[in-house]
Order: structure tokens, then sequence, then C-alpha cells
């Protein structure tokens, strides 16, 4: 997977991260900024799910956007 096209839409990105997990808040998003891991730690800190889980979620959500 190649998270660089998140990191560099990330603007664009962060209505379609908050459809997905919508108890994430605007400043949860410019804190991430495109980053996958924090990403992945304000999901788990949000949501209570296991690392493995969150980094599963995070790729089958990846790999249904349209680019």
């Amino acid at each position: 997977m190649d998270w660089n096209r998140v990191e560099g839409n990330w603007k664009q990105m962060k209505g379609k991260i908050k459809e997905q997990w919508g108890e994430l808040t605007d400043d949860d998003l410019d804190q991430i900024a495109g980053k996958r891991d924090q990403l992945e730690g304000k999901i788990q800190e949000r949501y209570g799910l296991e690392r493995d889980r969150i980094r599963q979620d995070i790729d089958d959500w990846y790999g249904s956007q349209r680019w």
C-alpha cells in the first residue's frame, strides 16, 4: 500500500476518514496530518480496538477508495 497518496491528499482525505471513523475530531485529524501511525493510535484511543484490527480496518478502507 502506498500511504503517500493519503498524506499528499490529506485535506481531501480528512472528510472520508471522518465518514469511516466519526469519533475522530477535526483537531485529531489536524494533529495526525496524514501520518498512518498517528491515525492508528487515535483510532485505538477513541474506539478501544486492538492495533492489528485497526491496521486491517485501515487497509480495508484504503483499498475501497477510488483514486
